[in-house]
């Protein structure tokens, strides 16, 4: 098959780039308007590298736009009482209008409890039980970034979803099953699939958008992928591999997106816009 016969790719750099320029100008606003800018506070748990990195990638995103980092850096020992005293800090404190715990943060801390410190009105990572809920209810709220981002690629590649049989690869709770509540909420058939389920092959075949969010290494054979298919690959995994064997997978999909260039940047620029729309409603 001929490179002219290859799946058109998502590019997410681009479009990244796109949402994090008009989030400057509304920051810069903001700031003009209140003499406050809009501020980010970002909690690590220890010293995991891809946390740091991640962390450091988000600090430097958030000075592109003109969104305030505040990095708070507590030790791998921190407990979760400590971490929930932290982050309500966080949520008293009228100088940070958004907040990011970043994860995962240790075995021996309670997660589900230090998310939910998180004041609503500043959960603009969109990992508590309250903006789980807005989505899955279809209210004002801050999505989930990932599959917040997922949906601004879709729209911007001109993906029609009602009527579409949309599969999930995957069921955690920040990305699997928001991403399958906002899809079905645009009419798509949604099925949930994960690394357990019976026959996955056949019934990814079956799929005209493929959300893969499992967290494994070309988990997702790319001769199952339905020709014409949607493919959105979520996953990130050493040695930037996503969850489709992407090479294979291009041969047979309409859209596909690459890893590392496809779902990661627009997440991020997903966060920093809804850490400058939260600011927006805290100062008015």
């Amino acid at each position: 098959m001929t490179d002219l016969q290859q799946a058109r790719l998502m590019d997410g750099t681009a479009l990244a780039r796109r949402i994090t320029e008009a989030t400057a100008a509304s920051a810069a606003d903001i700031l003009r308007r209140t003499g406050t800018a809009p501020c980010l506070a970002t909690v690590l748990v220890g010293e995991d590298p891809a946390s740091v990195t991640y962390v450091r990638m988000k600090r430097a995103a958030c000075a592109k736009a003109g969104i305030v980092s505040r990095q708070v850096a507590l030790p791998a020992s921190v407990g979760t009482a400590e971490l929930v005293e932290t982050i309500s800090a966080l949520s008293a404190d009228p100088q940070v209008h958004g907040i990011l715990l970043q994860h995962p943060v240790g075995g021996h801390i309670d997660e589900r409890a230090s998310f939910e410190a998180i004041a609503p009105e500043k959960d603009v990572d969109g990992v508590t039980m309250h903006s789980f809920a807005a989505m899955g209810f279809g209210l004002p709220g801050f999505v989930s970034c990932t599959p917040g981002g997922i949906m601004r690629l879709l729209d911007e590649y001109g993906v029609d979803l009602a009527g579409k049989h949309a599969m999930v690869v995957g069921r955690s709770a920040i990305l699997g099953k928001p991403v399958g509540m906002l899809l079905l909420g645009r009419d798509a058939t949604v099925t949930y699939c994960h690394s357990r389920t019976a026959d996955l092959s056949s019934l990814v075949r079956t799929a005209d958008v493929l959300v893969a969010a499992v967290g494994r290494p070309r988990f997702i054979a790319g001769a199952d992928v339905k020709p014409g298919a949607v493919v959105v690959d979520a996953g990130y995994n050493p040695g930037n591999v996503g969850d489709v064997d992407f090479e294979a997978a291009r041969l047979r999909a309409g859209l596909i997106t690459p890893v590392p260039g496809g779902v990661g940047p627009v997440t991020i620029a997903v966060l920093l816009a809804q850490t400058v729309e939260a600011a927006v409603r805290l100062l008015g």
